[in-house]
């Protein structure tokens, strides 16, 4: 059995960084996606329920399965070690400043630029542009933010009411750094296995009173269904960050995860589309978080061992995207449907205008996000 804990003890984790970058651009993928598939979910669409539409919904359906709490597990990383090194005191002024901000600020501006299109219905009805501006939509994507906000707060305020006066072992810092004196903990498969016992378990019972579908509009979340999965995972990452359980992973765990990724695929759609189906009884129900949550945590696991061996380094290009890949994840709605909207005359089937839309949008919210950042200031938040 292969491992590579030694390397990793006391070395920058630029594979998270690329990991990041990956699944923003995944978001990106996700929202074209969207924009021309037979789940017009988006500010602005065009939908298809040609095969290529059904494709693209179908891609936004296994997205849905894992991408997302992967990226709370991701953010998770790196919370425990900024706590240490800045206090939980000032490390929740920091995640109001870092992410409070961009919430706002996407709220204020972005959620009504890109209602744009609407404002002649709103206006037929009588309704005033002010009532408009500051009422229309909710913080769309930025809900990630919302989420994570909340739980890098809690996790905060669980450290102040501990009142630890000593860093908690394993501590990281928060620039992707494992501390050396951390001694990486073995992962055995049978721990993965509880890993995906614990999600169905939970996702099935909170499911129950929160189905599949189910948009809490007061808050903007799209997707309380899988809120288990993100905060499993996020705390799933605190507990790694402060265990080594990354480096414990061997490329053994990565193969066997890569196939079980591809097994299951399919069996994670057929038994969705069974638990959506009307008259679908808690068999089907618990059947499809079992499939869903098999399939997102062999997905993680092999995509963590997959990029830790094969795709660590980082040239200038790949610290320039991990370096503005949150800035890109704020302002991409702007950028994707600008985009999108000038695409609109062109014809062609679904899946071309969305590898179309892909191949302009992610070098364009690259670009922007790096402009927009060297505004004074702009860079501190993004």
């Amino acid at each position: 059995m292969t491992t590579t804990t030694a390397r990793l003890t006391a070395t920058r984790l630029g594979y998270v960084d690329n990991l990041r970058v990956l699944l923003t651009v995944l978001v990106l993928a996700h929202h074209s996606a969207v924009t021309y598939g037979a789940l017009p979910l988006w500010y602005w669409t065009q939908p298809s329920d040609s095969p290529s539409g059904i494709a693209l919904m179908l891609l936004v359906i296994v997205n849905q399965f894992y991408f997302m709490g992967f990226f709370f597990m991701l953010s998770g990383l790196f919370v425990p070690g900024s706590v240490d090194r800045k206090g939980p005191g000032v490390f929740a002024r920091d995640r109001l400043v870092r992410l409070g901000i961009p919430l706002v600020a996407f709220w204020l501006v972005a959620r009504p630029v890109l209602h744009l299109p609407s404002w002649p219905e709103h206006q037929a009805d009588g309704e005033s542009f002010l009532r408009f501006w500051f009422t229309v939509g909710d913080v769309g994507p930025l809900w990630f933010v919302e989420v994570l906000l909340v739980l890098s707060l809690a996790y905060a305020a669980f450290r102040a009411l501990r009142s630890r006066s000593a860093a908690m072992p394993g501590a990281t810092d928060a620039g992707a750094r494992f501390a050396a004196e951390v001694q990486p903990r073995p992962v055995t498969f049978r721990a993965i296995a509880g890993l995906v016992a614990l999600l169905t378990v939970v996702s099935f019972l909170w499911r129950l009173v929160v189905p599949a579908g189910t948009y809490w509009e007061f808050v903007g979340l799209p997707s309380p269904a899988y809120l288990p999965q993100y905060v499993i995972l996020f705390i799933v990452g605190l507990l790694a960050a402060q265990r080594g359980w990354l480096a414990g992973l061997t490329v053994r765990h990565g193969w066997v995860a890569m196939v079980v990724a591809l097994a299951s695929v399919g069996v994670a759609l057929g038994t969705v589309a069974l638990a959506t189906a009307p008259g679908a009884g808690a068999l089907a129900q618990l059947g499809a978080s079992l499939a869903e949550n098999i399939f997102a945590v062999s997905t993680i696991v092999a995509l963590l061992v997959l990029f830790r061996e094969k795709f660590s380094g980082q040239p200038a290009w790949a610290r320039f995207a991990a370096q503005n890949s949150f800035a890109v994840y704020v302002i991409h709605p702007l950028v994707l449907v600008g985009v999108a909207i000038l695409l609109a005359p062109i014809v062609a089937p679904a899946g071309v205008k969305f590898l179309i839309l892909l191949a302009i949008a992610v070098p364009l919210c690259w670009l922007s996000a790096h402009l927009l950042r060297r505004i004074p200031g702009v860079s501190r938040v993004l």
